[in-house]
């Protein structure tokens, strides 16, 4: 049997997540989990704690109509282990009773927060923790004002406290059900001072904790931040304005927009856009999309949001690595340049790895769902790519999946949330970590 000490961080941190999800899947079995008193199935049990640890928001049921508040708290508490990291938790909680941290759990907090050292990672997780903590309790203060006169005192705060935690780990998990199922914040209407906060939280989520602390460090001066920082901002800036910029146009006219005014429309193009940063929230009737904005939400999805963040997807910097190599190769440079800085060939190497992985399990994952459920390619994909991105948007397909799609979309959710590297890793080999080859260089013609 092999011990747990002697597994890597990589298979560690992938056992972790499993037993989290298993002891979740469990809890949302009990009977009094459910709102009707009736034990959930285990496959949608299942399904429903991958996809709160893994910060998604795919569901089979709508959360609130379903579950009782003992099921909403469970996910909620796993939307929290998830979003900032068992191994961030456990490293903070040892932190503060003053046991010593050994070297290997400092390896698995690195991990876990996908850390670019092990340095300095004890006071990085306290870091986390207290930032977190402190935007979560801000969100909530604030949505209070909002739901408390909707729906009453405690209910209302209760709300703002799930919204808050969900949209910072970027995790799509509603409470609208109260007012219609699977309503998602469509029933809000344009309420601009709601979408507002919801936004912010989701982009402050999704920058990463260490563009947070490097802003800290140098209070906010762009050139003085490192390049994983100045490069998570300015594609967050361009993704973001420039998805929102395409989702209006694509709009204009279209059955989302009709009784909707120009502000408002502009609202919904910018929450849309947002949103699909992985966090899974709506504001407007996706299936009343035109196809144009649907695949388009699959490009930014599959996008996501930034490395050592609480967003899925392949990542801002591996899509800003791609584009800069794009560009490098048109300018005929031999190594990716920018902003006073090279990258080096190993990071392309990485970033070409994690976007063919994601992409090929898409559509792999897309096609076989589509030909078992008989629904259309872009619906499948844009569900796979959302399970995959850790996203949550739903053209309400995964409601009515068969159980083989069921636990497709869960692997997904898995892959994703742990990060396509860690999982190879997890079932490699280390023998040949680090070899040099020595076999003869060749040429192959390129495109």
């Amino acid at each position: 049997m092999i011990k747990l000490r002697r597994l890597s961080p990589t298979k560690t941190l992938l056992l972790g997540y499993c037993l989290i999800i298993l002891i979740g899947a469990v809890l949302l079995c009990l009977p009094f989990a459910a709102r009707d008193g009736r034990a959930t199935s285990f496959l949608d049990s299942f399904f429903t704690a991958t996809s709160a640890t893994c910060v998604t928001g795919l569901v089979r049921f709508d959360t609130y109509t379903h579950w009782s508040l003992f099921g909403q708290l469970v996910i909620l508490v796993l939307i929290q282990i998830g979003g900032i990291g068992f191994m961030t938790m456990i490293g903070a909680a040892l932190s503060l009773t003053k046991r010593r941290i050994g070297l290997s759990s400092r390896f698995l907090i690195q991990e876990s927060v996908a850390a670019p050292q092990v340095g300095g990672i004890v006071r990085m997780t306290k870091f986390i923790l207290v930032g977190s903590f402190l935007i979560e309790t801000s969100g909530a203060i604030l949505l209070s004002f909002a739901f408390c006169p909707q729906f009453g005192l405690f209910e209302g705060i209760y709300f703002a406290i799930f919204h808050a935690v969900s949209a910072f780990c970027n995790a799509g998990f509603d409470l609208m059900g109260s007012v219609a199922p699977f309503s998602s914040l469509t029933t809000l209407g344009a309420n601009w001072y709601v979408d507002g906060i919801i936004m912010a939280l989701i982009v402050l989520g999704g920058l990463g904790f260490f563009v947070w602390g490097d802003l800290l460090d140098h209070k906010f001066r762009f050139s003085r931040l490192r390049l994983h920082s100045k490069l998570v901002l300015v594609f967050t800036g361009v993704l973001v304005f420039g998805g929102a910029l395409l989702l209006f146009l694509f709009e204009l006219g279209a059955p989302s927009s009709s009784g909707l005014s120009l502000p408002d429309q502009v609202l919904a193009a910018l929450f849309q856009s947002v949103t699909t940063r992985t966090a899974g929230f709506n504001s407007v009737d996706l299936t009343k999309l035109t196809e144009s904005s649907i695949f388009l939400m699959t490009i930014l999805m599959m996008i996501g949001g930034s490395t050592g963040s609480t967003a899925g997807g392949m990542k801002t910097t591996t899509f800003a690595v791609l584009m800069m190599s794009v560009l490098a190769t048109f300018r005929r440079k031999k190594s990716i340049e920018t902003f006073g800085r090279r990258t080096d060939e190993e990071g392309l190497q990485k970033a070409a790895c994690v976007f063919v992985l994601y992409l090929s399990l898409s559509l792999g994952v897309a096609m076989v769902i589509s030909r078992l459920e008989g629904i259309s390619l872009l619906s499948s994909l844009f569900e796979t790519v959302s399970a995959i991105a850790t996203v949550g948007l739903s053209l309400g397909v995964t409601p009515g999946l068969g159980p083989v799609s069921v636990v497709l979309l869960a692997l997904l959710m898995l892959f994703g949330r742990v990060g396509s590297i860690t999982m190879l890793l997890a079932f490699s080999s280390d023998r040949n970590s680090g070899s040099v080859s020595k076999l003869p260089l060749e040429k192959i013609q390129i495109g």
